[in-house]
């Protein structure tokens, strides 16, 4: 009756967010979507492929999740895993039963995110399964460093890098290890909106000195996803006090964002400031080498086996983030118990056509040859120090594409644009990052863009 009682809580969930979004979204984003389980507290859901779990958790997650919390008081949190629903009626529930049953006794990696209350650590997430290539040594080097010195060496530590590149992961082993190491010290894990959520709470309640004191006693303060702190002021104001108190006192304090703390909008600059007191290291996009390494760590916890002709293809397929990576691996398991056997090679190509986010090209000529096509400009025109408009935004949008999807480093793309500074690059790509945002056809004409670049 579990998987049913999920069935109806999905069901009611979903009845709540049709009122809240348009039908062609509700549509696109919510088919096929389901929940596994509800287990400790975290309702996990099934989703048909990548693109729509990292749509749902980038636009979604906080709608969802509060829903959820209004049905049920016991769902606390959310977590995106691709599969199918095979459980549709109850008949079908019956009939796969069985299945159902391996899904729940533990086959899949759903019993291992169990997150401490006291701490807010996942103990699921520690150096020992990191896996550390040349998109993320740097950062790992300074984490090492805050291992051996914590609280004098980088203080703060700020890790940023898209979504999915592995920040919560290394700076939840770093927590982690020093609660292992050190047995009376004090770690506290937390995101930047829960602890906004938390300071809100205080203050309505008027418990405002319980709230400093409960942050204050911490040794290791870990805040994740700094950059939805703008906007809000009096949760700025807090931060900037308890950063204070905490660094005058040798605490060791981390923080991560999805973009340097610089160009994060809307926040005091006296605060950015202190992010910028100790070290700041970005994590890139996984390199071939990385991917492969992720993938083969990954089929090793579910005891998958996976030949190299497999992790090669998969590893040159997939080349999004690490969560992509990982749950193409979970893709694997859930049609290899559905057939009851290992996957061919074909039986694997097959799937990733359906699941895995499309190749793109990796040349910076073709996306100026493509983008100058779309737009219809001489491509020696962006190559120009001209600004006249109709060639600015055609190449503030290359500026962008190159950035977000190749991930090639600022100074690359201003040299090979004519020679521009990094700084205007970068005002370009946030420019961009803005505009798509309340810009429907520049939007949509960056998807376009996105398409032809499909290999």
């Amino acid at each position: 009756m579990e998987s049913l009682d999920n069935k109806q809580l999905w069901i009611q969930t979903l009845a709540q967010i049709e009122l809240q979004v348009s039908k062609a979204n509700f549509n696109t984003w919510f088919k096929d979507t389901f929940i596994i389980k509800v287990d400790e507290g975290c309702a996990h859901l099934g989703v048909p492929n990548a693109f729509v779990r990292d749509w749902l958790l980038n636009k979604y997650h906080k709608m969802i999740l509060k829903i959820l919390r209004d049905i049920s008081e016991h769902v606390r949190g959310i977590e995106y895993h691709i599969a199918k629903n095979i459980i549709k009626t109850q008949e079908e529930f019956v009939v796969n039963r069985k299945f159902n049953e391996e899904i729940n006794s533990s086959t899949l990696p759903l019993n291992d995110h169990y997150i401490n209350k006291e701490d807010g650590l996942n103990p699921r997430y520690t150096f020992e399964n990191f896996i550390i290539g040349p998109f993320n040594e740097n950062a790992f080097a300074a984490a090492q460093a805050v291992l051996k010195n914590p609280g004098r060496s980088y203080n703060p530590l700020f890790i940023h890098g898209n979504t999915g590149y592995g920040k919560t992961h290394l700076i939840q082993a770093i927590g982690n290890y020093l609660k292992k190491a050190f047995a009376d010290i004090k770690v506290h894990y937390t995101t930047s909106e829960r602890f906004s959520s938390d300071y809100i709470a205080s203050t309505q309640n008027t418990r405002i000195n319980q709230f400093k004191e409960k942050y204050r006693k911490f040794d290791v303060l870990i805040m994740d996803d700094i950059q939805f702190l703008s906007k809000k002021e009096a949760t700025q104001n807090e931060v900037f006090h308890l950063f204070n108190i905490l660094h005058e006192n040798n605490k060791q304090i981390i923080f991560s964002s999805d973009m340097h703390p610089n160009l994060i909008p809307d926040v005091a600059d006296r605060l950015k400031s202190r992010f910028n007191q100790g070290i700041i290291i970005d994590i890139q996009a996984p390199d071939h080498e990385s991917r492969t390494q992720i993938i083969k760590k990954k089929a090793q916890s579910l005891n998958i086996s996976l030949n190299d002709e497999i992790l090669t293809y998969l590893a040159d397929m997939i080349e999004g983030n690490i969560r992509e990576l990982e749950g193409a691996v979970n893709s694997l398991l859930c049609q290899m118990q559905l057939k009851g056997r290992d996957l061919s090679i074909f039986d694997i190509k097959n799937l990733i056509k359906s699941t895995a986010r499309p190749k793109r090209l990796a040349s910076i000529k073709d996306v100026i040859k493509i983008v100058s096509d779309f737009y219809n400009i001489p491509e020696e025109d962006v190559l120009n120090k001209t600004r006249r408009k109709e060639v600015v935004r055609p190449r503030q949008v290359m500026m962008y594409i190159l950035r977000e999807d190749f991930s090639i480093s600022y100074p690359t793309i201003g040299d090979k644009l004519g020679g521009r500074d990094h700084t205007t690059v970068i005002h370009s790509c946030e420019k961009i990052k803005k505009d798509i945002k309340v810009d429907n056809v520049l939007s949509q004409e960056i998807n376009q863009i996105r398409g032809l670049l499909h290999v």
